[in-house]
């Protein structure tokens, strides 16, 4: 399921225009990415949670030439499902 058909799939679902439901779909990614960009966590129960998750500088090599480099510390978001949603799936 791409972005437009989650879109259509919550306008059904809750009985919205598409205009509406983009809306709410928009409010919520930017509500995510704002509250992960400030180090926040972000927790639904019985469905996941989201959070960034340091990964440390460490020394790598590049594949093409065998040359070492750096490879900087970075942050990365990380999605861990919550038991309902693990649930539903198996």
């Amino acid at each position: 399921m791409n972005k437009t058909e989650l879109i259509a799939f919550v306008a059904k679902k809750a009985g919205l225009t598409n205009a509406s439901a983009s809306s709410a779909v928009e409010a919520f990614l930017t509500g995510v990415t704002s509250t992960l960009k400030t180090g926040g966590k972000v927790a639904i129960i019985g469905w996941g949670s989201f959070e960034v998750t340091k990964t440390k500088a460490r020394n790598g090599r590049n594949p093409k030439t065998g040359a070492p480099l750096k490879i900087p510390a970075r942050n990365n978001p990380r999605f861990r499902p919550g038991k309902e949603l693990k649930e539903a799936v198996n």
